[in-house]
């Protein structure tokens, strides 16, 4: 087959957004085109963007910019979630040639072989239906695997559904299939991703919940290691913790977002959810597992979060035995209902509050990884960086950094845990087991 020309992705966000610039590379490369790093001079450049945040959009901004000028003659097409939620904008930039929403971001060839004259081709998103299967496949190690998209729920913060549409779900079978696609690869590890997993089954002409699909995909043959990446603690229900505590492979290994431990900014923001709903899930873990990983997504400086408010998340998150936070600094996404709300916090005291959270997140990192000091657990080896040095991460999320003389990049390993060095890793020793 003739080559068409070099394309190179370039993708930003959630791992979702990863899983899905897999399968346009794949499908890319199956129409004849050369798949080229992104300093490759590459003549088309497609670029899958996030609007979590502000500053997810000024980035993907900058990136654009960027792809122009490594090669001034390349075509530069823009996808995801910030091209569904503001294609005039994007097509403004100087150099972009095309924008595709939700409903189109899977036929870039078609629009490659005659390109419009318009410069974005957006959509109505929730007229998009069509759930398409996605796994990423550029770790050897892991690998993102895509069972659902969108959500129903109405967040007064988030921008997600006007960009991804409601919630649908793969079938089953084709999730099933694609992860032994990612076994025949010698792929150990997927990580099960979406916008809104526990939602998991609508959509499909299928009588199966997110607990179902998880008892098919552990008996999936090759997968040693299956990771959930984030479920909402409203549906996490007693079933799944205890069907994770029991699994061959599911990991103990729980995100779960809070956003904050006010139950008024809670309301506020229309979660499903009062934070004593959420310190009994964690409860439940801890009580079952003991030795299973907690993270935390919390937003700071939400409008009307008085000290007050920072003062009783700071105290409640304080208290629950969870193991790390990902913290967030409330951003302004027009069209969101809390761009309305009154009690705007000035954005130095949204940095203020976000810097002393991230100091409790490595407070709460430290001391999870403490307990396990002096152990030994298998970790799941990745690339080395450096020659004869690794890193990879234990069943339940310590990352661990050793020495190795001969290359075992993929292999599952026993560490015997030593110590926490300065950069927060766990300093190990392979335990030599003949």
């Amino acid at each position: 087959m003739r080559k068409k020309g070099k394309v190179a992705l370039y993708t930003l966000g959630c791992k979702l957004n990863y899983a899905e610039s897999s399968i346009i590379a794949a499908d890319m490369a199956r129409k004849g085109y050369d798949i080229v790093d992104f300093e490759e001079t590459p003549d088309i450049f497609i670029i899958n963007t996030c609007s979590v945040t502000d500053f997810a959009d000024r980035k993907s901004r900058k990136i654009i910019r960027k792809a122009k000028k490594i090669n001034p003659d390349s075509k530069v097409i823009v996808i995801g979630c910030y091209a569904q939620l503001k294609p005039e904008e994007i097509s403004e930039i100087n150099g972009v040639n095309l924008v595709l929403g939700a409903g189109e971001k899977f036929n870039i060839d078609k629009y490659l072989s005659s390109m419009p004259e318009e410069k974005f081709i957006s959509c109505e998103i929730n007229d998009v239906e069509v759930f398409h299967a996605a796994h990423s496949s550029g770790d050897r190690t892991r690998s993102f695997l895509k069972i659902q998209t969108g959500c129903d729920y109405i967040c007064t913060y988030c921008t997600i559904p006007k960009a991804r549409g409601m919630s649908r779900s793969g079938t089953s079978e084709e999730i099933i299939e694609n992860a032994r696609g990612i076994a025949k690869k010698g792929i150990k590890e997927i990580v099960l991703t979406g916008v809104n997993i526990g939602d998991y089954g609508k959509g499909i002409d299928e009588d199966i919940d997110f607990l179902g699909l998880l008892k098919k995909l552990d008996m999936v043959k090759g997968i040693e290691r299956i990771r959930i990446s984030s479920i909402e603690p409203n549906l996490l229900t007693d079933e799944i913790i205890e069907f994770v505590a029991e699994s061959r492979a599911i990991v103990p290994h729980f995100h779960i977002p809070l956003q904050s431990g006010s139950d008024k900014i809670l309301q506020l923001m229309k979660r499903r959810y009062k934070r004593e709903l959420y310190a009994q899930r964690v409860k439940k873990v801890n009580e079952i597992m003991p030795h299973a990983c907690i993270g935390v997504d919390v937003i700071t400086g939400f409008p009307g979060e008085t000290d007050d408010d920072f003062i009783d998340t700071y105290n409640f998150i304080n208290s629950l035995d969870i193991s790390y936070l990902h913290v967030f600094t409330y951003s302004e996404r027009t069209g969101t209902p809390a761009v309305s709300l009154p009690g705007k916090i000035p954005v130095e005291i949204r940095r203020e509050r976000n810097a002393k959270l991230t100091n409790l997140s490595l407070k709460k990192k430290y001391s999870f990884y403490s307990k396990f000091s002096g152990e030994t657990r298998k970790v799941l080896v990745e690339k080395s960086k450096e020659e004869n040095k690794y890193t990879g991460f234990t069943d339940n999320y310590i990352k661990v950094k050793f020495n190795s003389n001969i290359n075992i990049e993929n292999d599952i390993i026993d560490i015997k845990l030593v110590e926490i060095d300065s950069d927060y890793l766990m300093k190990g020793n392979i335990v030599n087991n003949t």
